[in-house]
C-alpha cells in the first residue's frame, strides 16, 4: 500500500478524520466529539488517538504515516502552527497545535484554515479539478472562502487572507457579526438569509413563512427555499437578494483573481438549482460587457468529506514523497 495520509477537520462540535492512500482514496474515516471545553490537551490527545485507531484498523503502523493535514477555524499563525483564538473553542488560545499533534503522531503536519483546506480539497479532487485558478465559498452559519491562484492557495501577508464572506458589497449596509457593515455574509449566509425573512414576517409582510414562524418560533434558510419552490412571493424576494449578493461577490472575485471556476459549498447548496441558477442569472446581469467571461459557477462536489480530503491533499502537497 505504501505510505498513507491523515486528514483532520477540527470543528467546534466534532472532529472528522480520514485515512487516505497516496492517490487520496479514503481507506477509513471516523468522527469523534471535540469536547472543546476540556481543553487543548484533551482535544488534541483524542484527535491523535482516533487517528492512530484508523491506522491500526487498516493494518498499518504509526511509521506508515507519511504526513497529516489539519484544517481549523481561524484566526491562526499558520506558519508557526499556532491557533491564536477560536470562537467555537474558547479554551484554545495561542495553542501550538502542530507541535502537539506532531509529538503524538510522529509525522509532519500541514496546517491551514478550514475553508482554505476545503478549497484545496475541491481544487485537487472535486469540482475544481483540472484548472489552476479557483474561488471557493462555504455557505453556512457564516460565509467562508478560499482562493487558489496558479495552483497555490492565497494566504496574504499575515496568513489570514481570503476572508471572502467579509467583502463589503453594500456600504453602510446590514451589520455583520464581524463588526463591519454591508458584508456579503450579512446578506447571503444561511443565517442571514433566514434572518432577513424572519424580520420581514415580523414586520407584517404577508407570506406562508408566517405559519412556519408561528409553528417553529423561527425561520431557517431551508424553510425559505421550500417556500420559494411553493411560489411564495416573500420567499422568492429573499432568495433573490441572497443570490444577488453572492453574484456581486463573484463579479468582484472575477476582477480580483480571474478564476476559471467559482464553487459554492455548505448546507445552503441543498437548495439546488433554485440557488445556483439565480446566482448565475444575477452574475450575468452584473458582470461587465467588455468581453465574454469563461468563468464557471458551480456547486462543490465532495460534500461532507471536503474537509478531510482537503487536509490529506494539503499534507500530500506539502510533504509528499517528492517534497
Amino acid at each position: 500500500m505504501g505510505k498513507v495520509y491523515i486528514g483532520i477537520d477540527l470543528g467546534g462540535t466534532n472532529i472528522k478524520i480520514g485515512l487516505f492512500d497516496g492517490d487520496l482514496h479514503i481507506l477509513k474515516k471516523t468522527s469523534v466529539p471535540t469536547k472543546a471545553d476540556m481543553g487543548p490537551d484533551v482535544v488534541i490527545g483524542n484527535m491523535a488517538e482516533a487517528s492512530l485507531g484508523l491506522v491500526a484498523d487498516a493494518g498499518l503502523k504509526k511509521s506508515d504515516i507519511q504526513a497529516v493535514g489539519i484544517g481549523t477555524p481561524g484566526p491562526a499563525a499558520y506558519s508557526k502552527g499556532i491557533i491564536i483564538k477560536s470562537t467555537n473553542m474558547p479554551t484554545f488560545k495561542n495553542v501550538p497545535i502542530v507541535q502537539m499533534l506532531k509529538d503524538r503522531l510522529g509525522a509532519p503536519i500541514a496546517f491551514d484554515n478550514d475553508a482554505n483546506v476545503a478549497c484545496w480539497g475541491e481544487y485537487i479532487a472535486g469540482a475544481g479539478k483540472g484548472v489552476r485558478d479557483v474561488v471557493f465559498f462555504t455557505l453556512g452559519t457564516g460565509i467562508g472562502g478560499g482562493v487558489v491562484c496558479n495552483g497555490e492557495l492565497v494566504h496574504g501577508c499575515a496568513e489570514n487572507g481570503a476572508e471572502l464572506g467579509h467583502m463589503i458589497i453594500y456600504p453602510d449596509g446590514r451589520r455583520c457579526n464581524c463588526g463591519q457593515r454591508g458584508c456579503v455574509e450579512a446578506y447571503a449566509s444561511a443565517d442571514s438569509t433566514a434572518r432577513r425573512a424572519q424580520e420581514a414576517v415580523e414586520q407584517g409582510r404577508q407570506s406562508s413563512l408566517k405559519k412556519v414562524l408561528d409553528k417553529k418560533g423561527k425561520i431557517t434558510a431551508k424553510d425559505v427555499y421550500e417556500q420559494v419552490a411553493a411560489g411564495d412571493e416573500l420567499a422568492i424576494e429573499i432568495a433573490e437578494g441572497t443570490a444577488k449578493a453572492l453574484a456581486i461577490t463573484c463579479v468582484n472575485m472575477l476582477h480580483t483573481t480571474e478564476p476559471r471556476r467559482i464553487l459554492f459549498s455548505g448546507g445552503m447548496i441543498a437548495a439546488g438549482d433554485i440557488l445556483l441558477e439565480a446566482i448565475n442569472r444575477h452574475f450575468q446581469q452584473q458582470v461587465w460587457t467588455l468581453k465574454k467571461e469563461d468563468v464557471e459557477i458551480r456547486f462543490a462536489t465532495l460534500g461532507e468529506d471536503t474537509g478531510i480530503v482537503g487536509a490529506a491533499a494539503l499534507a500530500r502537497h506539502n510533504y509528499g514523497p517528492s517534497k
